[in-house]
């Protein structure tokens, strides 16, 4: 569970948090940490009780730990760099005396930033709510976010995002830097893999990398100071004429567009200087984006400092841009769904218990943490296009037989699925194996084998123990293979999206479908997500109330490239419970 030493992450984001121990409880064990650097679950750091381990870079160490203060989760991250050791208890000296000057001034780095980023508040700049200096090292207590990294998004992509989605994701971002910049500070660590995308896909700016770029100044280690594809020329060395500011951080930027459109950076700066090896993107994307947005992102990747935007406000204008917004006004992770019925949005953080992990960790599901690899994914059928929901592209959804509308009342996600298995045709049956039906929190992995009797495209959907939480677990957006041939046995999760049980403690609950024809679930409100797909409670209440249709909202429809299309389906109900080690 560590991370690479050259990268130096902020905040490791489960899609949830382990259940908040109550003050005075002892809170679920974690997988042990490294002997000698992180630090053991309990371990209190004034009201702070650390949890779980969440990662462990270069140059610090991110737990997750409870306030027992304000009651809630946090994120803490101690200054730990490589070359440090942990003596008795919680104390933290180096290993030699000679990385003893490199130490202190990572450590002061490290401090500086905890204070700076402590003085702002923008929602897309990570959030230090304390920091403080004991131990012989440091500590800084933020937000506990929840998302994958922008990295991760893409990678999980069909296809580069278009023009209104780059746009959506750069506002919030230049509004951010803005207001760094406006007190004459720069983050000159700005990457795919240092943007976190939270809640309903607004992004985050990670840490500066300050104690990293620190402890390399002392040492001459540009290799380690600098994400090598991102940095401009003026971060390698002083030249003449060649200073640090908002354009060093706008370059950084492009760059992660430039990743976005082209699927790899633009080459390092170093390699620019004597023949430029840059091809504009607005020579090699042209007709896929406007003129305008290209030019803009290629004047920021210019090789020399003022042949750059010299402020955001400048970018902003070739971007056409609006002025600063402090919120983002449409998720940017996915385009708005006309035919979905309209809806109040959910609180942020609803409906996200199973989501990814920033920083390259783990994929989190059932509010839970599991090694992946996003290049091990299975390739999407040509007939996904909405992930997860199995439908062909261009199908059209049968008319249904009318029905009386569902009695208004409370909504109950259990019953949803009840109904999906009471609709199943009994003909074809669908049997399931559970590997744990009582799942040890935080130490066993969830699994589970499907058998079905007829051939078909299998669907799971699960409400949390919260039964706050409904989601289509499978097909997700790193597993959409969702076919199942007669008599065959289908074993979930794959190894690209391992689940182990994390709380809080309950009852999960699961219907399995097996379909005939793939099935299309808009009409029940769901809506794609980073890792699975969700349907969001208010707005699922609202879709049943108004349902007529005579086959269960939540089995959804067929969806054939042609007529006619089967409605059979089988299915499958099962539980697991999520019990204390």
């Amino acid at each position: 569970m560590n991370l690479p030493p050259s990268d130096d992450f902020t905040i490791l984001a489960p899609g949830n948090a382990p259940a908040a121990p109550p003050p005075g409880s002892t809170p679920a064990s974690a997988p042990a940490p490294d002997a000698g650097h992180a630090l053991p679950v309990g371990t209190r750091l004034d009201e702070f009780e650390i949890t779980s381990l969440l990662g462990e870079g270069g140059f610090g160490i991110v737990y997750l730990a409870y306030d027992h203060l304000l009651e809630r989760q946090v994120a803490l991250k101690e200054y730990m760099p490589s070359f440090a050791r942990r003596g008795a208890g919680v104390n933290v000296s180096v290993q030699s005396a000679q990385n003893a000057d490199s130490f202190e001034a990572g450590r002061r780095s490290f401090v500086n930033e905890a204070r700076l980023l402590a003085k702002f508040d923008h929602p897309s700049l990570v959030k230090v709510y304390r920091f403080w200096e004991d131990n012989g090292t440091a500590y800084m207590v933020m937000p506990y976010y929840r998302g994958p990294t922008l990295k991760q998004m893409l990678l999980a992509r069909e296809a580069p995002p278009d023009e209104a989605w780059l746009k959506r994701l750069l506002a919030p971002l230049l509004d951010a830097l803005e207001s760094i910049h406006l007190d004459h500070c720069y983050h000159r660590d700005i990457a795919p893999d240092n943007i976190l995308m939270v809640d309903e896909g607004r992004p985050v700016l990670l840490d500066f990398g300050a104690a990293r770029r620190a402890v390399g100044e002392a040492n001459q280690a540009f290799t380690v100071i600098l994400k090598q594809n991102y940095a401009p020329i003026e971060q390698y060395a002083e030249m003449p004429g060649m200073s640090q500011g908002p354009w060093t951080d706008l370059y950084a930027l492009a760059s992660v567009v430039h990743y976005a459109i082209d699927g790899a950076a633009p080459p390092p700066a170093m390699s620019r200087m004597m023949s430029d090896p840059y091809v504009p993107l607005a020579t090699r994307h042209a007709g896929k984006y406007s003129a305008g947005f290209l030019e803009a992102i290629d004047r920021a990747l210019g090789f020399k400092p003022d042949a750059r935007p010299q402020s955001v406000a400048e970018l902003r204008a070739l971007l056409g841009l609006d002025a600063p917004t402090q919120q983002l006004a449409t998720p940017i992770h996915q385009p708005p769904t006309p035919a979905a019925p309209p809806a109040a949005a959910p609180a942020p953080g609803a409906g996200k218990r199973k989501a990814l992990i920033g920083g390259g960790v783990a994929a989190v599901v059932l509010a839970c943490a599991g090694a992946f690899l996003l290049g091990e994914r299975e390739a999407a059928p040509a007939r996904t296009e909405l992930a997860g929901a199995g439908v062909d592209a261009g199908a059209a959804a049968p008319a249904t037989t009318e029905a009386a509308p569902v009695e208004a009342g409370p909504f109950d996600p259990v019953a949803a699925l009840d109904a999906v298995h009471a609709g199943a045709d009994p003909s074809r049956q669908v049997t399931v194996k559970v590997e744990h039906e009582r799942a040890r929190i935080g130490v066993d992995k969830l699994g589970f084998s499907i058998t079905s009797s007829h051939a078909g495209y299998v669907y799971v959907h699960m409400v949390g123990t919260n039964r706050a939480d409904f989601h289509m677990l499978f097909p997700n957006q790193y597993d959409v293979a969702n076919r199942i041939e007669a008599g065959a046995t289908l074993s979930l999760p794959r190894p690209s999206w391992p689940i182990q049980a994390m709380g809080p403690a309950g009852t999960d609950h699961f219907v399995v479908m097996v379909s005939e024809a793939p099935r299309d679930f808009q009409a029940a409100g769901l809506v794609s997500g980073e890792a699975m797909a969700s349907f969001p409670i208010e707005r699922a209440a609202q879709a049943q109330r108004a349902h007529r249709g005579a086959t269960p909202l939540f089995a959804g429809t067929p969806a054939c490239a042609a007529a006619p299309c089967p409605d059979a389906y089988g299915a499958a109900t099962f539980t697991i419970d999520e019990v204390a080690p």
